[in-house]
């Protein structure tokens, strides 16, 4: 499934407090302004695992450009989801969206509230794509791409 075209902004994830995977207050806030690709995941979701290693190679490609990945899980559990987070090598930062997840996935275009769902934020706080599904490669590139493109 290609990248879907989005109008609506990001405010909804800028206004969020969540938490780091040390189960510390992370404010969102202070990535307005940056490109970026937002994961929602969850430990059991099959789908989800196979596109963290992507999601981390966009990261390593990525990070020294300014795109911030952002890895959400579905979870409350600090320690279980950091574990997870560990074995899976993922490099990028990753977040505890406890009770605020279905809300802020909803909020930003995921009615049904479905992981994993990744969405593509641009420089001005806009929503230039979603995805709801797993993405490939391939997709995470062209987001990378279009969020460069966007100024």
């Amino acid at each position: 499934m290609p990248l879907a075209a989005a109008a609506a902004d990001a405010s909804a994830l800028f206004a969020v407090t969540l938490h780091d995977l040390d189960d510390h207050p992370f404010a969102l806030a202070q990535f307005e302004g940056k490109p970026l690709i937002v994961n929602f995941w969850a430990r059991w979701c099959g789908p989800c695992r196979k596109e963290i290693p992507e999601l981390a190679a966009a990261h390593e490609r990525y990070a020294g450009k300014g795109l911030v990945i952002l890895g959400i899980a579905l979870d409350d559990k600090a320690e279980a989801t950091r574990d997870f987070a560990k074995a899976y090598d993922m490099a990028y930062r990753g977040l505890l969206a406890k009770d605020s997840g279905i809300p802020l996935m909803q909020a930003l275009g995921n009615p049904k509230a479905v992981v994993p769902f990744t969405v593509m934020i641009d420089r001005r706080g806009a929503i230039v794509a979603h995805k709801l599904g797993p993405m490939n490669a391939a997709e995470i590139e062209e987001a990378a791409r279009r969020l460069f493109r966007e100024k």
